[in-house]
């Protein structure tokens, strides 16, 4: 799409030249008229002054054909400005254009490339691939019934705590609780009935 807009500028910008090209050559010829002009009449001043009106009338006739190939270029001239200003104004919007096509060519590119890694990563998670996911998941299971049976075992061979490592448990979570109960108590962290439960204890 930018190489076609580049073609289309360059296309552009070719007839906007000949444009141009155009405009200055009806410019040159304006002045060449113009010029002729000022040299018949000058011609025409010199044979009146040498006493030959016949010249004189002949310079005047080349003057006046002059003078109307200058006004008639000038309107030819006018309109040619004018057209070719207005294809140099749509030749700069155009540029524009282009130019910000080219800022937001990078853009989609990055834009189109996350978009395809993004559906890469949607298919994964949508079942593409999804059969080593599964038999890991089932490698797992398998690997937590062992650690179970295993516990199990351990409690049914007898190697779980005995009654003295029970008690002595329960002696140290009576002592946590008093001191977690303490600690409440001078945060001012107890209610009413907290306050009254410690003082029992």
């Amino acid at each position: 799409m930018v190489l076609e807009m580049e073609e289309s500028v360059n296309k552009a910008t070719l007839a906007v030249a000949n444009a141009i090209a155009n405009e200055k050559s009806l410019e040159r010829r304006i002045t060449k008229e113009r010029s002729l002009s000022q040299d018949w009449h000058h011609k025409a001043t010199q044979a009146l002054q040498a006493g030959r009106e016949d010249l004189a009338r002949q310079a005047l006739e080349k003057k006046a054909v002059a003078d109307k190939n200058a006004n008639d270029l000038a309107g030819i001239y006018e309109q040619a400005r004018s057209t070719s200003v207005k294809m140099r104004e749509q030749l700069d919007a155009l540029k524009r254009k282009l130019e910000e096509a080219r800022a937001r060519q990078s853009t989609l590119i990055a834009r189109s490339q996350a978009a395809k890694a993004q559906k890469q990563v949607a298919q994964s998670f949508s079942g593409v691939g999804s059969d080593a996911f599964s038999k890991f998941d089932k490698f797992e299971g398998k690997i937590e019934k062992l650690e179970a049976e295993a516990e199990a075992f351990e409690q049914l061979s007898g190697e779980n705590t005995n009654l003295d490592e029970q008690f002595r448990q329960l002696s140290s979570g009576a002592t946590v609780d008093n001191e977690l109960l303490e600690m409440k108590r001078q945060m001012g962290m107890l209610g009413e009935g907290d306050k009254q439960a410690g003082g029992n204890q």
